[in-house]
C-alpha cells in the first residue's frame, strides 16, 4: 500500500483571510472551480504546479501553544532578508533570529493568526557559499 499527502490542513479563525494571506506569501492560488469566499469555513490554495495543497479550516479555538507542525520556507531567487521584509510587509511578525555568522540559518516569523513559520537561507546565498 502507498499513501500520498493530499493536502496540509491548518486551523484558522478566518479561513478566507488566511488563504488569501498565505496565497500571497507563497504565490499559490485558489481552485478556479471552487473559489474561496469570505465566510467559507474551508478555503484551499494550490501551488502553481498543482503539487501542493493547503486547506484552511475555521475552528473556534484560539492557538494556545507552539505549533506542532510549521513551514520552513526557502527563497529561490532572492535573499532570506528580502523575503523576510516582504512577508513582514504583508503582516507577518518577526519572532526570533537564528542566523549564523556565515549567513546560514533561519528567521522565525508568525502569520496573522500567530502560526509560526521559518524563512531559511535563500538559495542565492547558499550558492554563493557553495552549499
Amino acid at each position: 500500500m502507498t499513501l500520498r499527502l493530499s493536502h496540509t490542513s491548518i486551523d484558522a479563525h478566518d479561513a478566507y483571510a488566511q488563504s488569501r494571506w498565505w496565497g500571497e506569501v507563497l504565490g499559490y492560488s485558489e481552485d478556479p472551480d471552487d473559489p474561496n469566499r469570505p465566510g467559507h469555513e474551508e478555503c484551499l490554495i494550490i501551488s502553481p504546479d498543482g503539487s501542493i495543497r493547503i486547506l484552511f479550516i475555521e475552528v473556534p479555538e484560539d492557538k494556545s501553544v507552539k505549533n506542532r507542525l510549521h513551514f520552513d520556507l526557502r527563497p529561490t531567487d532572492v535573499s532570506r532578508e528580502d523575503e523576510v521584509e516582504r512577508v513582514i510587509s504583508l503582516g507577518a511578525t518577526r519572532l526570533a533570529d537564528f542566523v549564523r555568522n556565515d549567513g546560514t540559518g533561519w528567521i522565525v516569523l508568525a502569520d496573522r493568526e500567530g502560526n509560526e513559520f521559518c524563512i531559511l537561507t535563500g538559495q542565492p546565498q547558499l550558492d554563493e557559499l557553495g552549499l
